[in-house]
């Protein structure tokens, strides 16, 4: 198999109907790839079951509402779309995206609303988001660029044009032997990851940034729960940067990421300690049940 996610065997599903793999393509003027009119999910799927399928479909169309592009496919559709996906495809342990996005139509300028919402849905198999870090701790870089306010963007939006700083920072990451990096949002509080929020310990109890400018993110959600029910204090605050000297561990939630554990944000050191790998092995028992 080619390394390149164009030139694949497999079927993908693109409004209404499964396709080949290699024939999955879009036409230059889709408003989208101008204007990032799009948004999408990121799900797993784990022994053939997409953890928290529904949810994530919810949001698919709650991200369509707030970009103003309603989405012309309900719950139920979306949930057929990825069983009928994974099925093609002979998946049972895989990661999906669902995206949706203005197509080519009769508008080619800033406004589209005559332009056909299109959807797709992929599977493919994706090992850990972030390598070897799930054990001894991911590397981060601190991002130049903020979190914009939620005046500026809607924040409770999965959109793709809210990533473009993200793969910027990732790339500046990279370049410097880091895994991601953190930002800071709008006013200088720890934000988020570039695809994935953020917690910490501190004496037993974490803290994670509160989501007043991030995005929600459903493991974030679900880890939160995690802890509650295990009488683990939840500090959801703002929290500034120079507080990170003072925290002992760290780790990263996403569907993507699921739990991965941090051991270094720019000058600061955290361990990989009992807390985070018992939130981790949680995580996975729970997306398996």
């Amino acid at each position: 198999m080619s390394d390149s996610y164009a030139d694949r065997d497999g079927k993908i599903w693109m409004d209404g109907e499964l396709v080949d793999w290699r024939d999955a393509n879009v036409h230059i003027l889709t408003h989208a790839l101008h204007y990032a009119s799009s948004v999408f999910e990121g799900e797993r799927c784990y022994d053939g079951k997409v953890f928290k399928s529904r949810e994530h479909s919810e949001r698919l169309i709650k991200s369509g509402e707030l970009m103003d592009m309603e989405i012309p496919y309900t719950v139920d559709e979306i949930e057929a779309a990825k069983k009928a996906t994974l099925e093609a495809n002979g998946l049972t342990n895989a990661y999906l995206r669902v995206v949706c996005f203005r197509g080519a139509g009769a508008d080619m300028g800033v406004a589209a609303s005559r332009n056909p919402v299109r959807m797709a849905v992929t599977a493919w198999e994706w090992g850990n988001y972030y390598g070897d870090a799930k054990m001894k701790g991911a590397k981060l870089d601190i991002a130049k660029w903020k979190r914009p306010s939620p005046e500026t963007i809607p924040v409770a939006a999965k959109a793709a044009g809210l990533y473009m700083i993200c793969t910027m920072s990732k790339h500046a990451a990279e370049a410097k032997g880091c895994s991601d990096a953190m930002f800071l949002d709008y006013r200088g509080y720890v934000a988020e990851a570039t695809g994935a929020n953020i917690f910490f310990v501190k004496d037993g109890e974490v803290h994670t940034p509160l989501a007043d400018s991030i995005l929600n993110g459903l493991t974030r959600q679900t880890i939160i729960g995690v802890l509650e029910d295990r009488q683990i204090k939840v500090h959801e605050r703002h929290i500034l940067p120079e507080e990170l000297a003072d925290f002992e561990q760290c780790w990263l939630t996403g569907s993507a990421a699921e739990v991965t554990p941090v051991g270094q944000i720019g000058d600061y050191h955290f361990e990989v300690g009992e807390l985070t790998r018992e939130v981790a092995e949680a995580y996975e028992k729970l997306v398996r049940a």
